[in-house]
């Protein structure tokens, strides 16, 4: 049986912000995936990257460093 679990949820505003998260994360090995955003999180473009709880940090680090925007985060019950 699948159980939901909690994940770190980083949503964007525009889809071109989340597409070039996507490349960016993708190119340094970061963890994660492209998700439709979560009917518990509100944001513009209806596109998420989803990842384990522990590199939230990371990965928002990440984004600060390269510029990328994004427009909320948080931790989310989800399943696998």
């Amino acid at each position: 049986m699948r159980r939901k679990r909690p994940f770190a949820v980083i949503a964007f505003a525009s889809t071109e912000q989340a597409l070039a998260a996507e490349a960016m994360f993708t190119q340094r090995g970061l963890p994660g995936r492209i998700i439709p955003i979560p009917s518990q999180v509100s944001a513009g473009c209806g596109l998420a990257w989803k990842a384990e709880t522990n590199e939230e940090q990371v990965l928002l680090d990440a984004l600060r460093e390269t510029d990328i925007g994004f427009e909320t985060h948080a931790l989310v019950e989800l399943f696998d």
